[in-house]
């Protein structure tokens, strides 16, 4: 996992702190928050990009996995389809009839199948937490930091 570099803030050391104008502190303070801002940028576009990395490889399993099943789904269905038109061999109905309701009734459970998987997929990524939680808690601490500095 890449973490943002954080810089150190460097200052003249050879003239004592007390010694330094308003202006001069004034000014490195101005610095040392633009740094620390910076160093909370870099943290949540890492934060972003790990999040993002997830999302793509689990849409890209995903899909994989529904190519695979879409084929194993469709050759078994055909199979079941026919199993069921059997089912239908004593009624009057012509044989491209009972055909057709094999495959009504078994495509009608397939979409019920399908509806339940869609549903709870969706939930599970509902709870997916996108708020990048680490550089909240970090603006958090600088916020309290600053205030108690300030």
């Amino acid at each position: 996992m890449a973490t943002p570099k954080t810089a150190i803030a460097t200052h003249d050391a050879s003239k004592p702190a007390e010694t330094e104008s308003l202006p001069s502190l004034v000014g490195r303070l101005g610095e040392d928050v633009m740094q620390l801002f910076d160093t909370k940028l870099s943290l949540l576009k890492v934060e972003i990009k790990e999040e993002a990395n997830a999302y793509a490889r689990g849409a890209v399993a995903l899909a994989l996995g529904g190519i695979v099943a879409a084929v194993g789904f469709a050759l078994l269905n055909v199979a079941i389809a026919f199993g069921v038109s059997t089912l239908f061999s004593e009624t009057t109905l012509s044989q491209p009839a009972r055909y057709a309701l094999g495959f009504v009734l078994t495509g009608l459970f397939y979409l019920v199948i399908g509806a339940i998987v869609v549903l709870a997929t969706k939930s599970r990524l509902a709870k997916q937490a996108i708020v990048p939680n680490r550089t909240v808690e970090e603006l958090r601490k600088d916020k309290q930091w600053l205030k108690n500095e300030l």
